[in-house]
């Protein structure tokens, strides 16, 4: 049995202590309960156990118990992977939330009878043993086949799978291979043990080549639920046909949707108009999703274990059916649709003064693309023209946006929107400059160009629109006392803090950690940059500063919006924290039926957790398919030269980014040059020992292109042979330790995402 603690609030080196010697898995319940906290000591101990998992020191494990980062929990579900000639188990954890890669673990079996093969689930308990885990089986479960995404390869006359995981270089002899041919993408089911483990393929995708593939590969990798229930999809079918009743008429306003040119769905709609005293009045209608989508209705319990719509260039995996995501949610122009309207009334200076909220019938005049209403308020804001005002029956917009629509919709909007960017200006935000990658596709799903998302101001407007609405939404709710899902995003830790003074200072930038830190702070650092070289690598490492944003129930605010409350309310369609939160509004304000039930609300803090988990798996997911898109887009240019940025840089190598389509890849430190490079953790670089040739986060140079693989979406670059990296200007500017003789010793990195 674990010591028990000396009550109040531990140490950070005290929890690791106490979650390591525990016999028991260890949540936050049994922390307080060791080291006798109580109340508010209760709270600290939540921000304390956040802060720890933001810094890589522990993860959250099933049943919400903590284990060290990297750690596996007392009692967990394994799941058997390899069985060797020698008669040895291996496994590993069924479920894994850690960046690193999973460990596998011996299993210790008691006795030989019903020996465990691969593919097979264990319930069981684990010990580490020097520098590994071994787990002993309690419990044998229903099984649940090892599926492997890859592609076939026939040698000879048998067919070989070759898996698209970057990590696995293991190639399985396939027993069955269906209707699939060589060089099939295939899903198949991993069985047997020992040299007997062979692949059965379970799904033939078609060819790993195809663009549309690339999507599937992530779909099937990340196991995305992308397909619905016979039951949802009938429960879909029949709310989307139920009456609106009563509601609020705002349908003789001229609303507009403004949103990507290749928007599958449409969440918001906004309006504006002067107030006669130097303000404005304002509306935010969005797409009322709790009206349709019930508490514990089969699309709700749909939706909660999706979390969120992921979109790919090719497709989106929705959370909701296309009936209800597609159509009679979607803010369609001259569609009447059911909305949750947010009025604002809006100060000269960007205030916001009131709030209301209300269930309201809409009808689109306009869905425009960004880019057409910008280029319609910069040729209006040239000349004036005076027209009378739109109807909701306007013909379908098909290029330029017609001027009464300029007249009567987009330039109130733009005028209210200059009172809302100057509160934004006075709040001062984080202003990080990160463009988006943007894939456009052709009628056949080709590629045809990659490149970053140009940055307009209809896109800013949009953006401060939607935050006003979600700002009031919090708002509202406080008001009313009622459960918030509040979207969290806190100030960077010390250690985080720590850590980019020292990055800073090989710059000469001083950075003070005594100061109150605001977003201010980073955007002063920014400001000193300018347009240096370095300012991409800037950026990159004050994003890496930043905590991970996530949902909870509790108000910590908003750190890179500069907000002390702030929800998720403007995207039903595709979030379930937004679906949350319009729920708590209709209960909180009595807007009828669809409100949230308590015992919905009891759970925040578990549903919190398990959205923003699933928010990680669709980021990491829809970054993966853009690396693949970018890989077969440049793997026409295989042998070519071209301008990279180093994203970053590990004693093995470093990363890199082609500057004009935004693909990474990585140059092995042992292709750099004959010379031992010496990697220098504080600065962030690999050092010649003979030349001083560095190559560091954010330096500029030239690569060669080696290989670009489209399945992996990896890259593989070399330095040019006839142009050989130099040292970068400013190396005078970087403090170097002095050189030393021998191999140092192997440094470990933890690359946790924020």
């Amino acid at each position: 049995m674990a010591r028990k603690p000396t009550p109040g609030l531990p140490s950070r080196q005290q929890i690791l202590d106490f979650i390591a010697s525990s016999d028991q898995p260890a949540g936050k319940r049994e922390i307080a309960r060791a080291f006798g906290l109580k109340g508010n000591e209760k709270i600290a101990l939540k921000k304390l156990l956040n802060d720890m998992g933001d810094e890589g020191l522990i993860e959250t494990s099933r049943g919400r118990a903590f284990n060290k980062l990297g750690g596996i929990p007392k009692v967990t579900v394994l799941h058997v992977v390899e069985a060797d000639d020698n008669g040895s188990i291996w496994a590993k954890p069924e479920h894994w939330e850690a960046d690193i890669p999973p460990p596998k673990l011996r299993v210790i079996e008691r006795e030989r009878r019903g020996a465990l093969g691969i593919g097979d689930r264990i319930l069981a308990r684990t010990e580490e043993r020097g520098n590994g885990y071994v787990a002993h089986p309690l419990k044998k479960l229903a099984r649940k086949a090892e599926l492997v995404l890859g592609v076939l390869r026939k040698e000879g006359t048998r067919f070989w799978l070759t898996p698209v995981e970057k990590k696995e270089r293991r190639e399985l002899p396939v027993s069955d291979v269906k209707d699939g041919e060589s060089g099939d993408l295939v899903l198949c089911e991993v069985t047997g043990r020992g040299p007997r483990v062979t692949a059965k393929v379970d799904a033939v995708l078609g060819d790993p080549f195809a663009p549309k593939s690339f999507s599937l590969i992530a779909i099937h990798k990340y196991e995305l639920p992308y397909e619905f229930s016979e039951a949802v999809i009938a429960e879909a079918s029949r709310v989307a046909k139920q009456p609106l009743g009563e509601r609020e008429d705002l349908t003789h306003l001229p609303i507009v949707a403004i949103d990507p040119a290749d928007a599958r769905d449409h969440d918001d709609a906004i309006w504006a108009e002067a107030d006669g005293e130097g303000g404005w009045n304002a509306i935010v209608a969005i797409a009322d999703v709790s009206f349709y989508v019930r508490p514990d209705s089969a699309l709700d319990k749909s939706a909660r274990s999706r979390g969120n719509s992921v979109y790919f260039p090719d497709r989106v995996v929705p959370m909701l059916p296309e009936e209800l995501s597609a159509d009679i949610c979607s803010l369609k122009q001259g569609k009447t649709r059911a909305a949750m309207a947010c009025h604002l009334k809006i100060a000269k200076d960007g205030t916001l003064k009131s709030w209301r909220f209300t269930r309201a019938k809409i009808c689109v005049a306009a869905n425009i693309a960004y880019e057409d209403a910008q280029a319609a308020i910069d040729i209006a804001n040239e000349e004036r023209v005076e027209v009378s005002s739109p109807t909701c029956s306007m013909p379908e917009i098909e290029g330029p946006v017609p001027a009464a629509l300029v007249e009567q919709a987009l330039r109130p909007l733009w005028g209210c929107w200059r009172a809302l960017l100057s509160a934004r200006e006075r709040r001062q935000p984080l202003e990080l400059d990160l463009p988006e990658r943007q894939v456009v596709l052709d009628e056949k799903g080709r590629i045809t160009s990659v490149a970053p998302r140009e940055r307009l101001d209809a896109h800013r407007l949009v953006e401060d629109f939607m935050i006003a609405a979600n700002v009031a939404a919090a708002k509202a709710l406080e008001a009313k006392k009622a459960p918030v899902m509040y979207r969290i995003h806190e100030p960077p830790s010390r250690e985080k803090l720590a850590a980019l003074k020292d990055y800073l200072d090989t710059f000469g930038i001083a950075f003070t950690l005594g100061q109150v830190i605001k977003p201010e702070s980073f955007n002063a650092i920014i400001s000193r940059v300018g347009d240096a070289d370095f300012r991409p690598e800037i950026m990159e490492q004050l994003l890496r500063t930043q905590m991970q944003a996530r949902y909870g129930p509790e108000r910590l605010g908003h750190f890179g919006l500069a907000l002390g409350t702030y929800a998720h309310f403007t995207s039903p369609i595709r979030r379930y924290a937004d679906l949350l939160v319009h729920r708590a509004l209709v209960s909180a304000y009595r807007l009828g039926e669809g409100g949230l039930p308590q015992a919905d609300a009891e759970r925040f803090d578990e549903v919190g957790e398990q959205i923003s988990r699933l928010e990680r798996r669709a980021m990491e997911a829809e970054r993966e398919t853009v690396d693949r898109y970018v890989a077969a887009y440049l793997a026409d240019q295989v042998g070519q030269v071209v301008m990279c940025r180093i994203t970053g840089v590990q004693p093995f190598g470093f990363f890199a980014t082609v500057a004009e389509f935004g693909g990474d890849g990585i140059v092995p430190v042992s292709t750099i040059g004959s010379e031992y490079f010496r990697y220098d953790e504080k600065t962030q670089q690999l050092i010649g020992e003979e030349t001083g040739t560095s190559y560091r986060m954010g330096q500029k140079l030239k690569l060669r292109i080696v290989e670009s693989n489209p399945i992996t979406g990896g890259l593989r670059f070399a330095i040019p042979d006839h142009e050989p990296a130099r040292p970068e200007d400013r190396r005078d500017r970087v403090h170097r330790p002095a050189p030393r003789r021998g191999r140092p010793k192997n440094i470990r990195h933890n690359n946790r995402r924020r």
